[in-house]
């Protein structure tokens, strides 16, 4: 089969490319500026240029494939629902008008909550979501909460924040009472995959790990497999624009994307139609959390190779050479200390 996949060079598509490749499948990867030549599997698709808000970019980029995964989520645009929407309807037109027999979008939990109370990023997901079911295809959404795995910019913004904030943690008190199902990277690209294969399945289905879980508990778990001693205070005035606004200057994912994903922290995510009860389990069952934890820590250093998480014979949970820059796994101490809590602040104040 001809897979088209929109988003190649994000961090879930650099993943799923070995995937398919591992399956036998062609695959076209899409990029906007230039090729994401730095993974190792870059030699082995067929790369097209598309610009996503253009519609004769995107018949152009698809033409002759057969099914195509839809990753492409623009946070980092203030703009970024408007910009969706029309990128979705451009994708949603050309399934159909390429003749492409599959459409496979990859989206965030969606709490069961009126629409005025669901975050940008979340409510833009779901409208995506609604225009891309009008394509004239078999189409299929599969959503996720957090996705763990060295190089996931949910997973960095955890990694970063705990090494970052010292022994003592201080956690806004609205985050022990919210509940997230995370879903290990390696088991989020085979379910990917799977649905690709599988046409017969369509609407939407909710990709998570086994384990259920507090966003407090989330981090704890993370400083066991870390080893890093953390005690967190719980703290009651912590309004969520000031939460996103010290996140956003304390790590290295560029702060409007952090800005965009702290506000959903307050909602459940936790699935309610399991992909695994339609698709199947990925071989060997889906990873716990810690063990997800565990793996995507195993490397402090993507290499060549096996070694590398987006090569084909590598663990999709580990890092990889083309991971952003932020995404590296940087010196802690370069960071702590009066310089990075001088900019957290000053983020507040301002």
């Amino acid at each position: 089969m001809r897979v088209a996949v929109v988003g190649a060079s994000g961090y879930v598509g650099s993943r799923l490319v070995p995937e398919l490749l591992r399956r036998g499948h062609d695959v076209v990867a899409t990029h906007h500026r230039s090729p994401a030549t730095a993974y190792p599997w870059a030699g082995d698709v067929e790369w097209r240029r598309v610009d996503v808000q253009d519609e004769e970019r995107v018949l152009e980029a698809l033409e002759g494939v057969d099914a195509i995964c839809y990753l492409v989520h623009g946070l980092d645009d203030e703009d970024f629902m408007r910009l969706d929407r029309q990128a979705a309807d451009n994708v949603a037109y050309a399934a159909g008008a390429v003749g492409a027999t599959r459409l496979v979008y990859f989206s965030g939990i969606v709490p069961d909550l009126p629409a005025a109370e669901l975050s940008d990023h979340l409510l833009s997901r779901l409208e995506v979501e609604e225009v891309l079911a009008a394509a004239e295809c078999s189409v299929l959404t599969l959503r996720a909460s957090m996705v763990i795995g060295a190089g996931s910019t949910s997973f960095e913004v955890m990694r970063q924040m705990s090494h970052r904030l010292g022994v003592v943690q201080t956690v806004p008190a609205w985050m022990g009472g919210s509940v997230i199902q995370p879903v290990a990277v390696a088991d989020a690209v085979w379910f990917l995959a799977e649905a690709l294969e599988r046409p017969d399945a369509t609407g939407h289905l909710d990709v998570v790990g086994p384990d259920r879980l507090s966003y407090v508990a989330l981090l704890r778990t993370y400083a066991a497999r870390a080893r890093l001693l953390r005690l967190q205070l719980p703290v009651w005035l912590a309004p969520v624009g000031a939460v996103a606004r010290v996140a956003g200057a304390l790590v290295d994912v560029p702060s409007g994307t952090v800005r965009s994903l702290i506000p959903s922290l307050g909602h459940d995510m936790v699935g309610r139609l399991d992909a695994a009860d339609v698709l199947g389990e990925p071989p060997g069952g889906r990873l716990a959390v810690a063990d997800a934890v565990t793996r995507s820590l195993a490397t402090s250093r993507a290499g060549d190779g096996a070694s590398d998480g987006a090569s084909v014979e590598g663990d999709p949970q580990a890092p990889s050479v083309g991971d952003p820059g932020w995404a590296r796994h940087r010196s802690v101490l370069s960071w702590v200390g009066a310089r990075a809590w001088s900019a957290a602040w000053s983020a507040v104040r301002g």
